[in-house]
């Protein structure tokens, strides 16, 4: 199993949409590096849902529920998405902030690499999030 992250501005497409929606398309990429992400991304893979420019926190985490396709919203064949289905809200927001200042999640590419909209991350990263999410912060 592989652990990555995504980021979605809240005013454009908040875990509470997806939440409701239980699947999307992950669109919109066009950035080399974040659509080899996509490609690598495999059926039953968790994601950590990061909201970005506002709330800057991971609220939750999805499942990859299908692997790279055509981007349906171009017909430029470079972009892919991938089916995410939502599975968790965490117990508590992780917040950017608490991020930067943890000694294992300070190196994540959330925080070294900001613009990036999909990115891998290790195994232990992951659960250091989700041990935060259950404890009080």
């Amino acid at each position: 199993m592989q652990y990555f992250l995504v980021k979605s501005e809240p005013f454009k497409y908040p875990w509470s949409q997806f939440e409701k929606e239980k699947s999307t398309f992950w669109d919109g990429v066009r950035n080399y590096q974040a659509r080899n992400t996509l490609m690598s991304m495999k059926k039953g893979d968790l994601v950590l849902f990061y909201h970005s420019n506002e709330g800057l926190e991971i609220v939750g985490i999805a499942k990859v529920q299908k692997e790279y396709y055509q981007d349906p919203t171009t017909d430029d064949a470079r972009w892919c998405v991938v089916d995410l289905k939502a599975y968790k809200k965490l117990k508590q927001p992780i917040p950017l902030s608490t991020i930067k200042k943890d000694q294992l999640l300070q190196y994540m590419p959330l925080v070294k690499q900001s613009r990036l909209s999909v990115m891998p991350i290790t195994e232990e990263q992951f659960m250091r999030i989700i041990d935060l999410s259950e404890t009080k912060l």
